[in-house]
């Protein structure tokens, strides 16, 4: 091999069901010089289900940092090397992102195998919104970081798509009720499993049900903030606010740029309207 031969491949698996593996991650799998993992053990099983003798090295959280350096080596020596995941696309809430990111600033082939998410599974079966989406993946574990978290994400139009641990389901659920409001939502759970299995209704309804227990690997998705509709405002209207705001000692360039914000509308506009409303001099 010679150096340009070497690449890293991202390879998508199943997220449970093994017929969702297509046949180039199979190939892929089966060709590469090795394949870094996060849990060698359930990677195997993978590999024996494809036929594949391939090398497995563990590449996980607690880990990637000393040895993003030597499979960037071996890549740059002209390997193959398979990036996969216990579960879904490597770098969405799993590790990845570290290797990819390496291997594109040293000016190394970086190839993708698309596949299973988890999320995207989830968004489909939801019956939300599907048009702008953002993936949040595992919220905080104590309380106030999630609630900063949360509160962050509250005015956010996006449908938002959620990871969440079976044992903290309820609560994170309860947490969200709270931020969120009683917003629609859907929990998915045991995605292309057998029991696969989607809940559909309010947080509020989804933390009751969930607080009797869930178990198996959960998503949750949740409707974005309902987009507030803004009444348009009148010439004479914008002067009055100006003129009220003024009234309170704050000085007209300021009191325009006020009324400009929150109603929407350039400054220019209001300091016509402010203008037109004083009449002929």
């Amino acid at each position: 091999m010679t150096e340009s031969d070497g690449r890293l491949v991202v390879v998508a698996t199943p997220i449970g069901n093994l017929g969702d593996l297509s046949p180039r991650a199979a190939q892929t799998l089966i060709d590469a010089d090795l394949v870094a993992a996060e849990d060698t053990r359930r990677s195997r099983v993978l590999l024996d289900h494809v036929g594949a003798s391939t090398p497995l090295e563990s590449y996980h959280e607690h880990n990637e940092e000393r040895r993003t350096g030597p499979l960037l080596d071996r890549i740059a020596a002209g390997s193959t090397v398979a990036l996969v995941t216990d579960a879904g696309t490597p770098g969405v809430s799993d590790p990845g992102y570290r290797l990819v990111h390496a291997a594109v600033e040293r000016g190394l082939t970086v190839e993708s195998v698309p596949g299973p998410v988890a999320a995207i599974q989830a968004l489909v079966l939801s019956g939300l919104p599907m048009d702008r989406f953002a993936v949040e993946g595992f919220l905080p574990r104590k309380a106030s970081a999630r609630a900063t978290r949360l509160a962050g994400l509250a005015q956010d139009p996006r449908t938002l798509v959620f990871y969440v641990s079976p044992h903290r389901a309820a609560e994170d659920l309860s947490a969200m009720a709270e931020a969120f409001g009683c917003r629609s939502a859907a929990l998915a759970r045991e995605l292309t499993k057998r029991y696969e299995e989607v809940w559909r209704g309010t947080l509020v309804e989804l933390a009751e049900r969930a607080s009797g227990g869930v178990r198996g690997e959960v998503t949750v998705v949740v409707a974005g903030a309902p987009v507030t509709e803004h009444r348009a405002v009148g010439d004479a209207e914008l002067a009055d606010r100006v003129r009220g705001l003024i009234a309170t000692g704050l000085p007209k360039k300021q009191a325009i740029a006020e009324v400009a914000q929150a109603a929407e509308v350039p400054k220019k506009r209001v300091y016509q309207a402010v203008l037109d409303s004083a009449g002929p001099r």
